[in-house]
C-alpha cells in the first residue's frame, strides 16, 4: 500500500505529520509535541524518508503502551507510520 504524504488525510481523527519539511535539529521535539497534543483515539500519520528506528524506541520508552505504532508503508524512501493514542 502506498501513501502520498502530500495529500491530506481525510479520515476524522487522523492528522498528517510530514517530518521531511522540519529541520533535523527540531524533528524529535516537534514529533513529541504533536504526540502529546493528541487526544485518546486520535492518530498522527507520520511521513518520513527513512525508517526512524531510534525515534520509535524513544517514543516507546516515553509513552509506553499509551501510543500504538503501526507501519502504513515501509518502502525505501517512503516511510509512513500511524501513531494512535490509546483510550484510557
Amino acid at each position: 500500500m502506498s501513501h502520498d504524504c502530500s495529500i491530506p488525510v481525510i479520515a476524522e481523527g487522523v492528522y498528517p505529520f510530514d517530518a521531511r519539511g522540519i529541520a533535523k535539529r527540531f524533528r524529535h521535539a516537534a514529533i513529541f509535541g504533536a504526540l502529546s497534543a493528541l487526544q485518546p483515539g486520535e492518530t498522527m500519520r507520520f511521513c518520513n524518508d527513512h525508517d526512524p528506528l531510534p525515534l520509535l524506541s524513544q517514543i516507546e520508552m516515553h509513552f509506553g503502551e499509551q501510543v500504538d505504532i503501526r507501519y502504513v508503508s515501509r518502502q525505501p524512501g517512503e516511510i509512513v507510520i500511524d501513531f494512535k493514542v490509546q483510550q484510557g
